[in-house]
């Protein structure tokens, strides 16, 4: 017993002295967490395929919902296609398009955007919003990295797994306080050259569909 805690000591010791934090009238800002961090922003302009899986981790029976959802990033704008559902944003507005329901509703962009559906501004933006934390490494090479929101949000965390050496993203995971916890795994990625139209929901090429407007 005595040794287990021992080694806990130990271990808590080295990943103190292994962090390399730069203080700030921010607070603390996490030198390895930085570095990856910006290295992966570098890299999400383009085309990425998610596998996400909503898992309620304090259901008796536990709860999975899986999703394909296909992303189009050019940092800040992005658009989002997953099943019946579309989104779309220029940067300074969203159109979230039903199909079922024939109707788009648009809202401005805010800071409260969705950082999980726009992992591109989360990226290159998260210092805004967050405080990062390095966890570890694993042997792999995969870097875990936390992001924590400095205000109140659904949840307490963003768990990113981002390939070290070349700052590729594999995983996000939003860790809810409900106890359920978002999973976007990404499937597929690759360059793709976007112009200003994908990012901005067309109305001509959809004459059927009511566009409620809330700017």
């Amino acid at each position: 017993m005595k040794r287990t805690i021992a080694l806990m000591i130990a271990l808590l010791c080295a990943l103190q002295m292994s962090a390399q934090l730069t203080h700030t009238d921010k607070g603390a800002v996490d030198q390895n967490a930085n570095a990856i961090l910006k290295k992966a922003s570098a890299k999400m302009s383009g085309t990425v395929s998610f596998t996400v899986t909503v898992v309620n981790l304090d259901a008796d029976k536990k709860e999975t919902f899986r999703q394909k959802v296909e992303v189009l990033y050019n940092a800040p704008r992005y658009r989002v296609k997953a099943g019946s559902m579309e989104l779309y944003c220029d940067g300074k507005a969203v159109w979230q398009y039903n199909k079922p329901n024939k109707e788009v509703v648009v809202n401005p962009m805010s800071d409260a955007d969705d950082d999980i559906t726009n992992p591109a501004r989360l990226l290159a933006e998260y210092n805004k919003s967050f405080r990062a934390k390095y966890i570890r490494e694993e042997q792999d090479g995969t870097a875990i990295i936390d992001l924590q929101p400095m205000k109140s949000r659904p949840f307490h965390k963003i768990r990113l797994y981002i390939v070290a050496k070349t700052g590729m993203l594999k995983k996000l995971e939003q860790h809810n306080y409900d106890s359920s916890r978002g999973v976007y795994t990404v499937s597929n990625f690759k360059n793709t050259k976007a112009t200003d139209a994908d990012f901005v929901f067309n109305p001509k090429t959809h004459p059927d569909v009511e566009i409620v407007d809330m700017r």
